[in-house]
């Protein structure tokens, strides 16, 4: 790697306040505030405001779209009309 040219790479915690979540990792991201680390490291921390612990698909409690529905509430709107034959 040539000096001066890449940004630091460095520990960084990143913390999901709404899942109470935190986790470290190496990143260029940098913060002013900090936090220690179970190591008894300090670490810059930067909150999120998602993550895989807090976010709908990754928890489980994703809305299933009910297409069913949506194909019933179109032919209401448009009327049924004639479709294609299936090949």
């Amino acid at each position: 790697m040539q000096q001066d040219k890449h940004p630091s790479y460095h520990p960084v915690v990143f913390r999901d306040r709404s899942a109470g979540y935190a986790f470290l990792t190496r990143s260029t991201a940098s913060s002013e505030q900090t936090i220690e680390w179970d190591d008894g490291e300090t670490y810059p921390v930067i909150d999120v405001e998602i993550s895989a612990e807090s976010h709908p698909f990754f928890t489980g409690k994703a809305r299933v779209v009910d297409t069913e529905g949506q194909v019933a509430k179109f032919e209401r709107r448009y009327g049924e009309g004639e479709r294609p034959e299936a090949p």
